[in-house]
């Protein structure tokens, strides 16, 4: 593969690891958020929710700047794996 279609398939990477996983992670972080909030139901959902559009541009600014995109999946992934199991878990618990 020549240099340009390296570059091309990393940029294509990084746009799907900010869009896809970005959705995902903040998804899974916004559930977390809900759950532990002292606040009441419905003021722990809109609290979490509003948060969520900060969190999710964050996190498509921080994959765009790391080196590679490669660490950006795996970071990615592994936040958002140990963000929903702890979701889980307090989903569990809380029944």
């Amino acid at each position: 593969m020549t240099s340009s279609a390296n570059y091309r398939w990393s940029v294509a990477s990084r746009v799907a690891a900010a869009t896809l996983g970005g959705y995902g992670l903040t998804s899974a972080a916004t559930v977390l958020l809900a759950l532990v909030l002292p606040l009441s139901k419905a003021n722990a959902v809109v609290t979490a929710s509003m948060l969520s559009f900060a969190l999710y541009l964050l996190v498509v600014i921080w994959t765009f700047s790391i080196r590679s995109a490669t660490r950006a999946w795996l970071w990615i992934v592994g936040t958002t794996t140990i963000l929903g199991a702890l979701c889980y878990l307090l989903a569990r618990g809380a029944a």
